[in-house]
């Protein structure tokens, strides 16, 4: 982060922070509203529906790194199959969307941000606008390719498609296509209307379980102070209580009580768990950095109390 200049646009501590700070989703975390098809009085307005990817973009090179795509959005958390249509033929929609990497050239970690179209809507009755709603969220690699991977309901999809195709065909003679090729045919459209309703609910149970970023905030937390208490995997522990304490007090009632115990938990790390603290050549700086907000800002009695046994 020291390469950060006081001009940059951007001046966040990590990509949930950036997120939370610009917005780019509602202030309660979840999917936001962009506009990705403008009415006929407005129809030289700029697609709203790039704005996060582009955001995110700004971040990436101004913390130095390559900003490329990983994974494309095959829109399977947009349950409604008309609405998925509609957005996946919108230029501005597909571009906006998907998995992205901002790779690092340097020991900075890298990071993937998903950015995903989760329903979209006619803006109001009396013009053609329509909006798309996007959640945007910071994935692992893991995360990333087990939600972007094909589903098996898709690949069923997939290959019931072409033989209901073939089923359809107009028959040589209005008398060639016999009862039993009616049954047939009924049988495998049945069985392709069952695959796509496994897809779609497959994609809406992976849409349910996406985190907020106040539930991954409060899940990394509890990790790092559960194994900081119990002195186990302390360098991971202690990253973990870095990530949460980036995203900053995000909205919610247990934004705050996260954010500053958070702290705590880094300051901890830097003070006194030296396979954490000995990455930065000024700890003990950064510790009290910390202790000095959150006793300043937020009345942490316990912060207060650390940064006198510190002088």
């Amino acid at each position: 982060m020291n390469r950060l200049k006081s001009e940059v646009l951007h001046p966040f501590a990590s990509p949930e922070e950036l997120i939370a700070k610009r917005a780019l989703n509602q202030r309660d975390g979840s999917a936001k509203d962009y506009v990705y098809l403008w009415g006929q009085a407005q129809k030289n307005n700029t697609t709203q529906a790039m704005y996060p990817r582009s955001i995110l973009t700004q971040y990436c090179h101004e913390q130095g790194g390559k900003f490329s795509l990983l994974y494309k959005s095959n829109f399977s958390a947009v349950a409604d199959v008309a609405q998925r249509k509609r957005l996946s033929t919108n230029r501005g929609v597909v571009q906006g969307s998907g998995a992205y990497q901002c790779r690092m050239n340097d020991l900075t970690e890298s990071w993937i941000v998903s950015i995903e179209p989760i329903s979209e809507r006619q803006v109001d009755k009396t013009s053609q606008t329509r909006s798309v709603r996007l959640f945007t969220q910071v994935m692992s690699l893991s995360q990333a390719k087990n939600f972007y991977r094909p589903t098996k309901a898709r690949v069923a999809v997939e290959k019931t498609t072409p033989a209901s195709i073939k089923t359809t065909t107009p028959p040589k003679t209005p008398a060639a296509k016999t009862t039993n090729e009616l049954k047939e045919s009924a049988r495998k459209e049945l069985e392709r209307k069952e695959a796509e309703k496994k897809q779609l609910a497959a994609a809406s149970a992976r849409a349910a379980v996406a985190e907020t970023p106040q539930q991954h905030q409060m899940k990394i937390y509890v990790a790092a102070r559960r194994d900081i208490n119990s002195g186990k995997n302390l360098n991971n522990a202690c990253n973990n209580a870095q990530r949460a304490y980036n995203y900053g007090k995000l909205q919610g009632t247990e934004g705050t009580r996260v954010y500053t115990e958070s702290g705590m938990l880094v300051a901890r790390c830097l003070n006194s768990i030296p396979v954490y603290a000995s990455r930065f050549p000024n700890a003990k700086a950064q510790s009290k950095r910390i202790l000095q907000n959150l006793a300043n800002n937020y009345n942490h009695a316990g912060a207060k109390n650390l940064l006198r046994q510190l002088k």
